[in-house]
């Protein structure tokens, strides 16, 4: 299926200038991130053959390189659409809209299921597209351009109890590809070779145009996170990576491109990819705190609908959880709409503190004092920290009913922005 590594280097000026005749971009490169970043991890990428074998492909994000591909099994049944859960469990369809887990039990040095594909569910899914967002959604398109999705609640799923509130979004979304790229944010390429952005807000979506052409030969578009993503152009098997600096800026002027210097000039043969969601991350260099702070910072003003959250009334946990998850913060999942669940966080992991707060850290304020009675009061985020330490200023949800920004104040004596009582503590992120 391919040749090795980056042995076709030499064929890649030729097969750039024909993928642009396909429709590809016209430009070599794109504009890099402004911030320097530091990127770990590795694309993970399933898919399945035209004979129906399963494949397992490796890619470092640093330079695109394809690390290794490996081929498994027959499944046995005809697939129509997957999504890749997590690093050892896959969701197929078949073409009679049946639903099946592959379970992986290795993919080190060889691909090998840990049993037959289970069967979860007899009919009802008649997608031609799926993919999961890493945090508990899993979405669907139909022929008719009908966007639906899924809550999953466990790692594998058995049956409905596992994949359910099933959800409607809207109609019109007729796309050629579709890729989870983040919580509830979606890209999608169309026919005539827009690149899509959207973010699904609870029953509401926005879409951004990141690109008006140039994306229509692309048969197949993965992402394994952390802005990285992967078109798989069907005429040469060739394979392109591109590194978008902000998925959620609504832009397309920072994807990078990397058209002179492809994962493969050719040999992905697959009629089906899906890579594991948040198997790569991207940290600025300027400190993880730091890049949770300017994205609390980002986002000022919005409101409750806004976003995904649940109680309208009560969303300042869930915001902190929010940008967290935004920022592949780890254990990120385990938080919930409590701002005690920020306090469990921190002792669970060795990071609650009393002293010395940081930029990217939860505060936690409560008014009867005490933590000890499973309850906080309000949790923001710190933005800023004096140079003494002393004062901080502060991003938080549901402050006069959105997003607010506190001005700096001591935070040894000071009461919360909006008065929920004093500062009990803080909670560092961990990644």
């Amino acid at each position: 299926m391919f040749r090795t590594g980056k042995t076709l280097r030499t064929a890649v000026t030729a097969i750039a200038a024909g993928a642009f005749s396909l429709g590809l971009v016209t430009a070599n490169t794109g504009t890099a991130a402004a911030a320097e970043t530091v990127c770990s991890g590795t694309a993970s990428v399933y898919g399945i053959l035209p004979d129906g074998r399963l494949t397992y492909s490796a890619i470092n994000p640093t330079n695109g390189d394809r690390i290794k591909t490996l081929t498994g099994a027959d499944l046995g049944f005809t697939p129509q659409a997957m999504a890749t859960l997590n690093f050892n469990t896959i969701l197929v369809t078949s073409t009679t809209g049946a639903l099946y887990r592959i379970d992986i039990q290795t993919n080190n040095t060889s691909l090998t299921l840990a049993n037959a594909p289970v069967r979860i569910a007899d009919s009802g899914w008649t997608h031609d597209k799926l993919t999961y967002d890493g945090h508990g959604h899993l979405y669907g398109t139909t022929t008719s351009g009908l966007l639906l999705q899924y809550t999953v609640t466990e790692d594998k799923p058995a049956g409905s109890q596992h994949i359910g509130m099933r959800k409607e979004i809207d109609s019109g979304f007729v796309l050629k590809t579709l890729s989870a790229v983040g919580q509830d944010r979606l890209i999608a390429t169309t026919v005539d070779g827009k690149l899509l952005s959207y973010q699904i807000v609870g029953d509401a979506w926005r879409r951004s145009d990141l690109k008006s052409d140039g994306w229509s030969a692309f048969d197949q578009l993965v992402s394994p996170g952390a802005g990285f993503y992967y078109g798989r152009i069907p005429t040469t098997g060739a394979m392109y990576w591109y590194k978008d600096g902000n998925i959620s800026d609504g832009s397309g002027a920072d994807i990078a491109y990397h058209t002179s210097d492809p994962v493969d000039a050719s040999g992905w043969t697959q009629q089906l990819l899906s890579a594991a969601p948040r198997t790569v991350s991207c940290k600025s260099v300027s400190t993880l705190g730091q890049d949770i702070a300017n994205a609390a910072n980002a986002e000022v003003g919005k409101t409750f609908t806004n976003y995904p959250f649940t109680y309208n009334r009560a969303w300042c946990a869930e915001f902190v959880k929010y940008i967290w998850a935004g920022e592949d913060v780890d254990y990120a999942s385990q938080l919930d709409a409590r701002a005690w669940s920020l306090y469990k966080y921190g002792t669970n992991h060795g990071t609650w503190k009393t002293t010395a707060p940081k930029v990217g850290d939860a505060v936690l304020y409560d008014t009867d004092g005490t933590l000890g009675d499973g309850e906080a009061d309000h949790v923001n985020i710190v933005v800023g920290v004096s140079s003494d330490g002393t004062q901080i200023q502060t991003v938080g949800g549901n402050e006069s009913h959105q997003v607010s920004k506190s001005g700096w104040f001591a935070w040894k004596t000071a009461s919360s922005p909006v008065g929920a009582g004093r500062v009990m503590g803080f909670a560092s992120p961990i990644g």
